[in-house]
């Protein structure tokens, strides 16, 4: 993450399991703040913002 004045830029990663073909992914960005979530597909639309706890609990969930 990288800081300038208030502004946060965040780094976004994508899937391994994302291939270029298009289909269903997200992209996730880590602060300590928050995680974000946005729809690959469309980066321009709004995302969603978790605390750590429930990111924790939802990647739980998913791998069993």
């Amino acid at each position: 993450m990288k800081t300038t004045g208030a502004a946060v830029e965040l780094h976004w990663f994508r899937s391994s399991y994302s291939g270029g073909a298009g289909g269903e992914c997200v992209e996730v960005a880590a602060c300590p703040q928050a995680i974000h979530v946005r729809d690959s597909k469309d980066i321009a639309r709004r995302g969603i913002s978790v605390d750590e706890v429930a990111w924790k609990a939802f990647v739980g969930f998913a791998v069993r």
